[in-house]
């Protein structure tokens, strides 16, 4: 296969609501049309409002992730606070760019509520341009294919309630329309009162 990115597949959503904001992953991973796993962790939390979540390479995903927290855990000690949404992107942005000449083969998500509980969703290339402007990003081997419907569906300010229906119903339709991801789908929620976990079932094939 000719892309790095694409050869363990997965796919990922990422979306801002009104006072919360959703990641949504697939769980298979493989070796290009090989099932490896079909429960494969790729968003990982990072503070009590604020989840990483990568698709790419499985070892620089553990690689990176570890990296990541271990800087969160200084950052933390010498601040005496948890760290912002914002400031973890721009960390992570850091990381990735020092190592251009050799990158990490991920796609990194970050999401999260800042401390006015406004909702923050960002994501990166392989060398840590960032971009956090838009409403929601899709990552990952399915991207084309759910990039249409996430234009159709989301709106701004979504309650909670309709952002997880949008944001499954989105990552569900992907997933149906590309081999390298499925094996079900893990929606994170993150709403002022914490982060809640969902599994959704899909077609296990």
């Amino acid at each position: 296969m000719a892309n790095i990115f694409s050869y363990h597949g997965g796919s990922m959503i990422g979306m801002k609501g009104k006072d919360c904001v959703a990641i949504a992953m697939d769980r298979r991973l493989g070796a290009q049309y090989k099932t490896v796993s079909t429960n494969y962790q790729r968003v990982f939390q990072m503070t009590d409002k604020t989840i990483a979540g990568f698709i790419g390479l499985g070892g620089d995903i553990q690689t990176l992730a570890a990296e990541l927290r271990a800087k969160l855990n200084l950052y933390s000690l010498k601040e005496n606070r948890q760290i912002a949404p914002e400031t973890l992107s721009w960390m992570l942005a850091a990381l990735q760019y020092k190592r251009r000449f050799s990158p990490y083969f991920i796609e990194p998500l970050i999401a999260g509520l800042d401390d006015k509980n406004q909702p923050y969703l960002s994501t990166a290339d392989s060398i840590g341009c960032m971009c956090d402007k838009d409403g929601f990003f899709c990552i990952g081997t399915g991207s084309e294919n759910m990039l249409g419907i996430c234009e159709s569906f989301y709106k701004d300010d979504l309650e909670s309630e309709d952002l997880f229906e949008v944001i499954s119903q989105c990552l569900l339709s992907g997933l149906d329309r590309d081999a390298f991801s499925g094996w079900g789908a893990v929606i994170y929620m993150i709403t002022p009162t914490g982060i809640t976990a969902k599994t959704l079932k899909a077609r296990m094939d």
